[in-house]
């Protein structure tokens, strides 16, 4: 099914997150932590706007986008300040999604097709800064430009032009000129952050999604504003249960155990119960909820430390009688403070990990720990003193030596060799500042 998708919008300049909301500016929380909580909270996509009035605050901008980028797991949109194709490539390799260039800049004309050409047209949109411009979207996307962002289509006289000497300038009005757009696909600025007016806009078929500053009765919170959406018949990203509560096997208190486990490290953080009311409570927020046995009450998990759970995925055993829940943990699971319930070893033999994550990632936290405290006789360290073009220098001769492995009948040879020179990729990433987590996010979007 296609969705439609709701976008929360906001500004960066200085380093700090600002909400745009009806002309005026107000400066809200950093950006990484808005950026988390709109994902958090039913966010489809997030549009970032560069505010910036110098080089200097844009590379900020860009870095406080890399920032999010990394802490959340829905596309980010990105432009603002954009004057050449090496802007387009800054905000994608900071882990934008796709990036925007304005429509009413003549100089842009030229950049949307070297971009879509470049980058792929799937990563480049064009902004309209006002609806006139919606005569030229044909054009836009025949340039390259995979959909388009329409910025104040009920603004007085920058509306459409009627029939009369007057624009049109009236919501009804605008939709219907909406309606019969038909070259690109459309995310458009609500006018009024209400469920009638996103779904005004949402009913219409080339509109996508719509770019917003969620309510204030909602906090932020998209997953609220989706359900009162859901009701008035638009498609929205929501949870939705394949199988119906009758057909779990419960325990003779009407409950069903839940395993609870880190969405991104597989890691077992708890165990709790759903009783129905919980389980369909946390199908409409997105927070785990569970059914307290010795409250007798639903228990909003984090609802007093902050600790919240964000649903990822939720699954049913063969049996239909346990359910396996991967989540986004806030802080800490267990109500001691430990990550994790599972703290206690009753016994254990040694073994040997090979789970390419765990291993990735203790290798890397070795190297990052050689950067920062320094080990003498340690050969990373050796490299890291030696600088840069040491690093490369190395990386390239294991490089080269995978290929000639790679003549050898052996495959022993092979292994050994992209052992070697994955290591040595790993004092590269640590010593420019790259992380694992950063990679891998780059491959899923590929």
């Amino acid at each position: 099914m296609e969705y439609k998708k709701l976008i929360p919008s906001f500004g960066c300049r200085d380093g700090q997150a600002v909400i745009l909301d009806e002309g005026r500016e107000y400066f809200s929380d950093d950006v990484v932590t808005l950026s988390r909580y709109y994902s958090d909270n039913g966010a489809d996509a997030l549009l970032i706007r560069d505010l910036s009035d110098s080089d200097e605050d844009h590379e900020r901008t860009i870095l406080m986008i890399k920032e999010a980028a990394r802490a959340v797991d829905i596309p980010i949109l990105a432009g603002g300040r954009i004057r050449r194709l090496e802007d387009i490539k800054k905000y994608l390799y900071a882990g934008a999604g796709a990036v925007f260039l304005d429509g009413s800049n003549e100089d842009n004309v030229d950049l949307i097709k070297e971009g879509a050409s470049r980058f792929g047209s799937e990563k480049i949109y064009v902004w309209l800064p006002e609806i006139r411009y919606l005569e030229r979207a044909e054009e836009f996307g025949q340039l390259g430009a995979s959909g388009a962002i329409l910025y104040d289509c009920c603004e007085g006289e920058k509306g459409w032009p009627g029939q009369g000497e007057d624009p049109v300038t009236s919501r009804d009005g605008i939709c219907m000129v909406l309606s019969g757009h038909r070259h690109i696909p459309l995310l458009v600025y609500c006018d009024q952050d209400t469920p009638e007016a996103a779904a005004s806009f949402l009913r219409i078929p080339t509109v996508q999604g719509v770019v917003l500053t969620v309510p204030e009765e909602y906090e932020g919170n998209c997953m609220n504003l989706k359900q009162e959406l859901k009701m008035r018949g638009i498609a929205v990203d929501t949870f939705e249960s394949e199988i119906g509560w009758e057909e779990f096997k419960l325990n003779p208190q009407g409950l069903i155990p839940v395993v609870v486990q880190d969405y991104k490290t597989s890691e077992v953080l708890m165990v709790a119960y759903m009783n129905q009311e919980a389980f369909d409570e946390t199908l409409k927020t997105g927070k785990m909820t569970y059914y307290s046995r010795s409250r007798q009450s639903l228990w909003l998990k984090g609802e007093t430390s902050g600790h919240f759970q964000y649903v990822k995925s939720l699954r049913l055993d063969c049996d239909n009688d346990t359910i396996l829940a991967k989540v986004r943990q806030v802080g800490a699971a267990c109500h001691t403070g430990a990550r994790s319930c599972f703290f206690k070893t009753l016994t254990e033999r040694e073994y040997k990990k090979t789970n390419p994550l765990d291993v990735f990632e203790e290798v890397f936290d070795v190297i990052k720990d050689r950067k920062e405290h320094p080990k003498e006789g340690s050969y990373t360290n050796y490299l890291f003193d030696k600088g840069l073009d040491k690093i490369l220098k190395k990386l390239g001769e294991e490089a080269t030596e995978i290929v000639i492995a790679a003549k050898n009948p052996n495959p022993e040879e092979i292994k050994y060799e992209i052992a070697d020179f994955l290591y040595h990729m790993m004092v590269l990433m640590a010593d420019r500042g790259i992380s694992w987590e950063e990679i891998m996010e780059d491959l899923a979007n590929r």
